[in-house]
């Protein structure tokens, strides 16, 4: 399932399916009757008398036609608080058979800055899905329609969001990928590709790591038959002061056998995420490039299997 987000000033709501609005702590929906007719505000309001007010997400089917989300949004959030949220709602969307979904952004009284922003982050970031290797894939396309005045971002905080997605979701496949297809040298490989977007890569393989003295990496990639690799990734977002880069260092052991003293049956399965650490790594590094960060950072991965 893919996401695609619409923007609109129009808001319309009156008339709109699968409408989505944002209430006061406890859904208390008096602001909202500008937002509904007198019918569904009478008929939501009785409702809620009987729901769980302790959830964040209600919603309420008024007709055959219309279905209304209320989300409820507490006070001092964070913004956590709100890409939870995001992601509660997909939780919602992913298993409905709706394509198409109307968020009033007008309904928003919190003064948080860029609330829709959070919002969709939370949401795009729950959609993710790993599912190269299934022979049937889902291609439904989830319309998001973001209407009236609070709607739009700048185009500096959606590329924000973006870039951060962007790494997360590398981030993900990395850790996703199973261990006979991702190894050292493969992983390699797909950090090469992150050149395209300005960053430094540079590989040393065992003779070169040897000839530095990183005996220790290298006594731990001996339990394999992949070679061994250690990858630094750079981005120079601050051209003026190269003195002092951010540092990483991730742990990138692709599977964990456990060496000489084997790991049981139940444990062994999970090791292809000892590699999450440099994931990360590289995921934020890729982040960094894709905004186009004023900053340095260095990222150290070391890439090994056991």
């Amino acid at each position: 399932m893919s996401i695609k987000i619409n923007y609109s000033n129009k808001e319309n709501a009156k008339s709109t399916t699968n409408l989505v609005l944002f209430t006061e702590d406890n859904f208390n929906i008096a602001s909202l009757k500008k937002h509904l007719s007198n019918v569904e505000f009478s008929y939501i309001n009785d409702l809620l008398k009987n729901s769980n007010l302790k959830k964040n997400l209600l919603f309420f089917q008024v007709n055959s036609k219309k279905t209304i989300f209320l989300v409820s949004v507490g006070k001092n959030l964070e913004t956590s608080d709100i890409e939870g949220l995001g992601a509660e709602f997909h939780s919602y969307i992913n298993y409905d058979k709706k394509s198409d979904y109307f968020i009033n952004s007008d309904s928003i009284l919190n003064k948080f800055e860029n609330f829709i922003g959070y919002f969709l982050h939370g949401l795009k970031l729950k959609s993710y899905e790993f599912n190269i290797y299934k022979s049937k894939k889902d291609t439904k396309t989830i319309s998001i329609n973001i209407i009236g005045n609070k709607s739009k971002l700048t185009t500096q905080k959606e590329l924000r969001f973006k870039a951060i997605e962007e790494g997360t979701f590398f981030a993900r496949d990395l850790v996703s990928e199973p261990p006979n297809v991702l190894n050292p040298k493969e992983y390699t490989n797909r950090l090469l590709k992150l050149r395209k977007l300005g960053i430094k890569v540079t590989v040393y393989n065992e003779a070169q790591m040897k000839k530095l003295g990183m005996h220790s990496l290298l006594g731990v990639g001996r339990g394999s038959v992949n070679e061994s690799f250690l990858v630094t990734l750079e981005w120079n977002g601050n051209k003026k002061d190269k003195k002092a880069p951010i540092s990483f260092v991730g742990k990138g052991v692709c599977f964990d056998t456990g060496g000489i003293s084997l790991k049981p049956a139940k444990f062994m399965e999970e090791m292809k995420y000892d590699m999450a650490g440099s994931a990360v790594v590289a995921g934020l590094i890729q982040t960094l490039a894709t905004r186009k960060a004023k900053v340095n950072a260095v990222g150290v991965v070391g890439l090994v299997e056991n």
